[in-house]
This record gives structure tokens, sequence and C-alpha cells, in this order.
């Protein structure tokens, strides 16, 4: 029986080879890969034809993020020659907006295609487990139907955290998905957070005309990566006027975001309560994972102490024939590797061999310039007592980004004090993602750093930098004598 056929009012169980609760990119990549294989597979998810990522997430964020940049170029007319009649510019944000809607909406054309390619079934519904491998779906004309799946996949996903701070849920905050609906540019915009949603959206806002303020409760930008990195975003939004505070505990909210709202908030670091104001209010201060109310506990499957999906290296869940991906299952949150939690998945069922433990895990912050790395940074390096050989240039090292004016930045990689191995790639720069691909790439097919060096790559190009990269001279750091034992 196709899945065309299946009873849509049915309260007996359908039987299926797969069903996949949410319908993020993982979640979709696997149902087409299923279906293609000529197993019945059926997807339900609540609203989003391919999950958030296309939706209201990686893409569309990217698509307002380059109407940013464009805006960008207008106020640096001048560096480059050219010269507006009246001088300055004004955004039209609803154009910004549709032009992401156009963008979205193109992109779920091409989902549902490929549904229809591959013969998966897309469910639009709420779905929760009412037995162990069986979800009850509350389809939108009131009826329901029941699903159940030789195997099971949750891919559920995680939504914005709102804290438990007064007036906060009064304020009605944006989070990202508010934010990337927006019709007006704020006359101020206060962010809630300093990661990567709300980095990538105070500059957009700012580029776009908006006062931006970010509070974060970290002492530094970016605490987990190398201070070159920290500083270098530190000193980006500074240039751009983004006015930042750090070690800051927000204590309460009042106001509403859209009209005026006042975040109340004391420095760690000398006590004292301080104010801001502003018109709008963005809430990016992390995600909670999406697994209460979907009748986890009827199927067996156990949380974590965080609320997360518990999962082993193949991404099993703690009930037979139920395996988690994604954000859901705790794994990095990067669409990218809900990819790759699939394909681990579809090995366990199809008699391969991957596991999630050991990935090298490729991320990307998109401010302008990006911010690109993989493998070790410095302070993982030396945490781990792992010697190493640094390579080092500034952006401005690199031919072809002296030619498009952007030389803010450099590149880095570590490479092994005894090896020729690259242990880790940090790029802070114009086409960081780019170049950061072209070493990882490299790097997964074993090849040595010089192989890089001695290729012959076309001039010019931002990828040419690993050149000067890799013929600097390198710096050393040895692992201190009473830590060498451990080594």
């Amino acid at each position: 029986m196709s899945p065309e056929t299946l009873s849509q009012t049915s309260l007996s169980p359908e039987e299926l080879d797969i069903v996949i609760l949410g319908g993020g990119t993982g979640g979709t990549v696997a149902a087409w890969t299923f279906a293609g294989e000529g197993r019945r597979v059926a997807v339900i998810e609540r609203k989003y034809v391919g999950g958030s990522c296309p939706n209201i997430a990686c893409l569309p964020s990217k698509n307002v993020i380059h109407s940013a940049k464009v805006a960008s170029y207008f106020t640096r007319g001048r560096e480059f020659g050219i010269v507006g009649v009246n001088g300055g510019f004004t955004t039209d944000m609803r154009a910004v907006r549709e032009r992401k809607r156009k963008m979205v909406s193109s992109w779920n054309d091409v989902y549902l295609e490929n549904y229809k390619a591959t013969g998966a079934e897309f469910v639009i519904g709420d779905g929760r487990f009412v037995a162990p491998r069986t979800i009850e779906v509350k389809l939108p004309d009131g009826t329901t139907r029941q699903l159940r799946g030789e195997n099971v996949i949750v891919n559920t996903g995680t939504h914005a955290t709102l804290e438990s701070i007064p007036g906060l849920a009064d304020a009605q905050p944006l989070t990202h998905i508010e934010a990337l609906e927006l019709d007006e540019v704020p006359s101020h915009l206060i962010v809630l957070g300093s990661g990567y949603i709300g980095l990538e959206f105070a500059q957009a806002m700012r580029r776009f005309g908006s006062n931006v303020t970010v509070i974060g409760r970290n002492p530094r930008f970016l605490p987990t990566e190398d201070d070159d990195v920290s500083d270098g975003v530190h000193r980006l939004f500074a240039d751009e006027r983004i006015d930042v505070v750090l070690n800051a505990k927000v204590m309460q909210i009042s106001g509403k975001s859209g009209e005026s709202v006042t975040v109340h908030f004391e420095k760690n670091s000398n006590g004292g309560q301080k104010t801001i104001e502003g018109t709008h209010l963005l809430v990016a201060t992390g995600r909670t994972p999406n697994t209460q109310g979907i009748g986890l506990e009827l199927a067996g499957v156990e949380l974590t102490a965080n609320g997360y999906i518990k999962t082993n290296e193949r991404l099993a869940t703690t009930a037979p024939g139920i395996w988690a991906i994604g954000e859901v299952a705790g794994s990095p949150m990067f669409t990218h590797v809900s990819i790759d939690d699939f394909r681990v998945v579809h090995a366990s069922l199809t008699g391969g061999n991957r596991v999630t433990t050991g990935r090298k895990i490729p991320f990307c912050l998109f401010i302008d310039p990006e911010l690109a790395r993989f493998g070790l940074s410095e302070k993982e390096a030396q945490t781990q007592n792992i010697p190493y050989r640094l390579f080092k240039i500034p952006m401005v090292a690199v031919m072809r980004a002296t030619t498009m004016a952007e030389t803010r930045g450099f590149l880095k990689a570590l490479v092994g004090a005894n090896s020729d191995e690259i242990l880790g790639f940090t790029a802070f720069g114009a086409g960081a993602a780019e170049i950061m691909t072209s070493v990882q790439i490299a790097t997964s097919a074993g090849m040595p750093y010089t192989a890089l060096r001695d290729t012959i790559l076309t001039h010019p190009t931002l990828v040419e930098g690993l050149s000067p990269l890799f013929t600097s001279p390198p710096k050393f750091h040895h692992v201190p004598a009473d830590r060498a034992a451990s080594v």
C-alpha cells in the first residue's frame, strides 16, 4: 500500500517502515532517502515544510543578513568611489521581509516536490506518542491518525529559551522567528544574549539603521573561543557602533517590545543596578529541547538531566526501535550535524557502522566578516596538553581581500608539532566558511598541511590565502615540562 492510499481517519495504527516525528532537515533528508530506497515513510510536522532551517532559521536569517551587507555598502560608498546623490539611505523592512519570504516559499516548493518524487508522505499535524513506536496525529481538520513504525525517528528540535526573568514574558519579546518578520527598523533594539543568533541579528539590524545594544552574561564575547577571536569580534562591533554590555545579569524587564521596553541589569563585576531603554527586545539566550508534551514517557524514551533525549553513540534511544537526531538529541545545534546524525541512524538500519563520537564538526558565525572554525582551537590544544605549530596571517596578506577592501581578520591553523597533520583551523574574515571548508576537506582526506601549501591555487581568490598562511614562519607551542608526562 502506498503512503498516498493510507487512511486519513482510521484510529487503528497504520503500519509503516519509518515514522519521523519532526520535519527538520535531518528528518527531511531521512524521509527522502529511506523512501527512495523503497521504504514506507511518513514525516509528521506541526507547521513548516522542511522544519526550521529553510523557514525560520538558517536560510531566512542569512537572506536578511545579506540584505544588511548590501546596506553596509551604502555607508561605505565613498570608499569604493560611489557617491550617492542625496547621501545616506533608508531601509524598507517590508521589502527585506518580502525578499526573504519569496526565498522561503521557493524552497517550500522544492521540498514538496522532493516528497512527491520520493514517495515519502508529509503529514501536517500535532504528533505525540501513545504507545511504543506509535504516534497519534491530530490533523488540521480535527481528525486523527495513528502511525506505527518499525522504526521511529524523533527530530523535534528546540525552541528559544525564555528565562524566568521578572517581566520578560509580559514584555512579549522577539525571538528569531518574530525578528525575521519585522516590517520596520527598530529605533533601538536591545538583544539579550551574545551567542550566534544574538550577534548575527545585532549586526544586521544595526546596518539597517537601528541603534543596537547587546547584553551578555559572559565577561567576553564568545568566551570558549581563543582571545584573538573574541577580541576581534568585539572590536568589529565597536567599530560598527553597536553598544555592548558584558558580564551582566538581567534582573527585570519592564514595558513591551515594539513600543517601549526597559532592561534592568547588574554588572557582575561591581554590582549596582543599571537600566537600558529601547523600543524592541530580542531574546537569544539559548535553546530548550522540544521534548515536553509529545508522550515520550509512553514510548519508553528517557531524557537527560537537561531535558534532551538520551541516546548512545548510534543515536538509539532507551526505547527499542526509536532513534533521535538533531538538536533534540543534544547534538551540536547545526543543520549540517542533523544531516550527519541521519547518516548515523541510516547506517545502523542498513548494516553500516557510523557513530557520533570523534566527529570534527565545523561551524560558522555569519556576522560580517564571518568566523569559521573546525578542529582544535589554541585554548583546546593547550588544555589537552597537545603541542602544536601555529601558522597565522592577517587577512590583509590575502591579495583578493585587498581588492575587496575586506581586510579585517585573520587566518590561522594549528599543525602538529611533530607531524604535518592539521589539528585545527580558524578563519575570521571575508569568505571564512569557504576557506575553512577547503582546509576541512583536505584534512578529512588525510592530507598534510604541505599539500595545501604546495597546491597551485587560483589567483586571485580568497582560498589562495592558504598559500601565504602555510608558508609563513610558524610559532611553536610546547607543552610545559610539568605537564609533558600526560601527553
